[in-house]
């Protein structure tokens, strides 16, 4: 049962993260793993960025698509990370209630925004899949920074919504959120103030989004299994296969955890468990999407290669290196 508001409440300014209750010793363990983990996330999205921009072979939408999703991963793991490390280390574990508000808009907006970008990119292989033929005409550059567009509008819309709904509560006099950052579930058990709007309209906006790109999801893939059962060769049937099993793996990954903490009513029972599933989500689902995508896709290999080869021959001497002419490789967009 919520309390009574009471009229002499006063406001909080900030708010205290008690984030995972271990010995101290623990704390500084915990530290080195998350410093570990954010580390490759840096590395490794940082990397498919450069990669998938530098070559000029993987100038095509599913590229674009990856590129995108490499930043997605880096920006709301750095919303996440760099207070969570700072708090392993100090005692007072506070933010202030506008850190607190922003932290939770940026991290909505790229977690809301991603979702709509993986539904995005099983449309993309649907469409080169099902329709190769008019690929380049359902996926011209045009329409790819727009779906792209359309998916940071939606983060947007739900990041504002949820924001506002959110700190429109009443804190009064607690201030201590038993998690690791500002997360809509643990800010409204500790409002004194009825909830029960908030927690609807988190239940239902998560439903529709959950929901929404799920199913282009799943009626995409749906359509790609139907045309692939159809292609005599197995070679050929491996090959369709092989350009969709990473997106899979990583639809899987996030969107089981996000199903977990925000499309239940009431939200979960257990703050541990929430935690254990966020840090799913905001670290280990970054730090594997370019291990997913990289070490499953020889194009991706194969423009490292490149990429490296070339620039040891440059070092080696100006008059050593000759680029090869691309005139008969055919991009599908520049």
């Amino acid at each position: 049962m919520k309390r009574e508001l009471n009229r002499n409440y006063s406001e909080v300014n900030e708010f205290i993260l008690l984030g995972f209750r271990i010995p101290p010793k623990l704390q500084i363990l915990l530290f080195f793993v998350f410093l570990m983990i954010y580390m490759v996330i840096g590395v490794g999205n940082i990397s498919m960025m450069i990669v998938t921009k530098m070559d000029s072979r993987l100038q095509t939408p599913m590229y674009f698509f990856l590129r995108n999703l490499s930043y997605l991963d880096l920006c709301y793991s750095t919303v996440i990370a760099p207070k969570t490390l700072a708090n392993f280390l100090t005692n007072e574990k506070k933010i202030s209630y506008n850190g607190c508000a922003a932290q939770f808009f940026f991290f909505a907006l790229f977690v809301t925004t991603e979702g709509f970008l993986l539904a995005v990119m099983a449309f993309d292989r649907f469409s080169a899949i099902c329709s190769p033929l008019l690929y380049p005409v359902h996926m011209s550059q045009k329409v790819c920074v727009q779906l792209v567009t359309g998916s940071y509008i939606c983060g947007c819309i739900n990041s504002i919504v949820q924001t506002g709904l959110t700190f429109s509560l009443r804190f009064c006099q607690e201030n201590r959120l038993d998690h690791f950052f500002c997360d809509v579930p643990a800010l409204i058990k500790i409002s004194c103030v009825d909830t029960f709007v908030n927690e609807i309209v988190l239940f239902i906006l998560s439903a529709l989004i959950i929901s929404s790109t799920t199913t282009v999801i799943l009626v995409s893939y749906a359509y790609i299994l139907t045309t692939v059962l159809k292609i005599p060769l197995m070679h050929g049937r491996t090959k369709a296969f092989s350009t969709c099993g990473s997106h899979i793996a990583v639809v899987s990954l996030f969107y089981g955890t996000v199903f977990f903490m925000y499309a239940q009513p009431g939200g979960t029972a257990s703050p541990e468990r929430s935690k254990i599933v966020a840090v799913i989500y905001t670290l280990i689902i970054p730090m594997l999407n370019p291990v997913i995508y990289s070490l499953r896709n020889r194009d991706m290999k194969d423009a490292v290669k490149r990429i490296l080869h070339k620039n040891t021959l440059i070092k080696r001497g100006p008059t050593i290196y000759h680029s090869k002419s691309n005139s008969s490789h055919k991009k599908l967009w520049q």
